[in-house]
């Protein structure tokens, strides 16, 4: 199988591995990063539905889903450590199953970072701002995705530390629940048999759990765009492992601890019926403003929207990298080092999607373009390990990259039929473009080059 991998060019600074890229992110720095992007702002409306799919004992599918998704996630730790290039998933189906494979993971990756950051734009312009002021989505959505591009064009270093102040404030909020539903259970006003309660009256306990499960699992994806920040990485082997698994084992702590207290401190048809569980806390307890968890909202989708953004920006310049994508896109600014080809094609289109309101049609489609993502990379784990390497790298436990790829079908077959008919299409426009892609490497075409002549020039990036 061709390894797509570049030749080292010759040209002034280059690091070990040859990356036009600079290595910035410290083990804290990534940490903060995988933290922030998992613990995103769906914790906000999770635990309502939750408790409509599993009953009052939403922590129970929280558990699930933080076990299931530890699995993908040593498959990605492997992959990242073993090839710490940006491009993630595709660059992993790339080298396990050639260009058209890796085009297609690409494609699900880049649709579901896409359309993610436009639902995040439309979302930033809606009931949590107009909380403090009502303005037009046209503006909003300008400014606030032009403002993200401009700190992803800053550079990653500039990205991570903000991102670390708004993590650091969504755990803060979060927290802060947890502590006013102690509260509430301390004054006697919880009912703490809620949190036995299994099952819903049209479903089993059984049933229930792999149904919340399902919608579980979307709470902890976001660690999977850590991967293409990888290059950006100092010592990824010792880094990228210690801030994955820590960072998801944070947040499902930090879920499992808010969802107990929800369900025991509000009554599961208030939950159920709330766009905004956690205010219902807030509520019960007294004594905080309302006001206070729009703000807290805001950081929280506005941190989604900049890690997400700086996923779809790296994939894309990985892709074209691999020569998956038009070749301009692997074009960097040369003092700050940054992909800023990737970040204006994939911003344009996330406003184009957020200004024309079609977001809604795909939004539903993303959790199983991820399960295919996701079983791709499990299944790539298991091809690539019949390959010799020299780079010395995590490797999960043998059963752990069949477990995960069973498990992306068990989950896959929680999907409801419409979404999966919307799925299929946006599935048979990758695959249709994923030929040509195959094509075009096949011929040499313009886009099997690994990147122009100014790629790898670099210099250090401003402080």
């Amino acid at each position: 199988m061709t390894d797509f991998r570049p030749s080292p060019r010759p040209g002034p600074a280059t690091d070990q591995d040859g990356s036009p890229l600079r290595p910035a992110l410290t083990t804290v720095l990534l940490y903060f990063f995988i933290l922030g992007d998992v613990l995103g702002a769906g914790v906000y409306v999770l635990v309502g539905q939750l408790a409509a799919e599993s009953g009052p004992a939403v922590w129970l599918p929280l558990i699930v889903a933080l076990g299931l998704a530890l699995l993908t996630a040593a498959s990605y730790a492997e992959l990242a450590t073993r090839f710490p290039r940006a491009g993630g998933a595709s660059h992993y189906a790339t080298l396990a199953y050639g260009p058209f494979v890796g085009f297609l993971a690409g494609f699900c990756m880049l649709a579901a970072g896409v359309v993610s950051v436009a639902a995040l734009a439309r979302g930033f312009a809606g009931d949590y701002l107009t909380a403090f002021v009502s303005l037009p989505l046209v503006p909003v959505a300008l400014v606030f995705l032009g403002g993200l591009a401009l700190l992803n064009l800053r550079g990653i270093s500039a990205s991570t530390r903000a991102n670390t102040v708004a993590t650091l404030v969504e755990v803060g909020g979060l927290l802060l629940v947890v502590g006013l539903g102690v509260w509430i259970v301390a004054r006697g006003d919880a009912d703490l048999g809620r949190l036995t309660e299994v099952g819903t009256p049209d479903s089993g306990p059984a049933a229930a759990v792999l149904s919340g499960a399902v919608l579980a699992y979307y709470s902890f994806v976001g660690f999977e765009t850590s991967v293409n920040v990888a290059e950006e990485t100092r010592d990824p082997r010792r880094s990228y492992p210690r801030a994955l698994f820590g960072a998801l084992l944070t947040a499902g702590a930090v879920y499992v601890l808010v969802g107990c207290v929800t369900a025991a401190a509000v009554p599961t048809h208030t939950l159920v019926d709330s766009s905004g569980p956690l205010l219902e806390v807030v509520n019960a307890a007294g004594g905080v403003p309302p006001r206070l968890f729009s703000a807290i909202a805001l950081v929280a989708v506005a941190n989604g929207a900049l890690l997400t953004g700086i996923m779809s920006s790296r994939l894309a310049f990985g892709m074209a990298r691999d020569g998956l994508l038009p070749n301009v896109l692997t074009r960097v600014l040369p003092r700050r080092r940054t992909p800023w080809a990737a970040i204006t094609a994939t911003t344009a289109l996330s406003l184009l999607l957020a200004l024309t309101g079609n977001v809604a049609t795909l939004a539903a489609t993303l959790v199983l373009l991820l399960l295919v993502v996701f079983f791709l990379v499990n299944t790539a784990v298991l091809v690539l390990r019949r390959r010799p390497t020299e780079r010395d790298h995590f490797r999960a436990p043998a059963l752990v990259p069949t477990l995960g790829a069973l498990s992306c079908v068990v989950l896959a077959t929680q999907v409801e039929r419409e979404v999966w008919l919307r799925g299929l299409i946006v599935l048979g426009v990758g695959t249709l473009l994923a030929g040509v892609a195959a094509r075009h490497h096949r011929t040499g075409g313009p886009g099997r080059r690994s990147g122009p002549p100014g790629a790898a020039q670099r210099t250090e990036e401003d402080a």
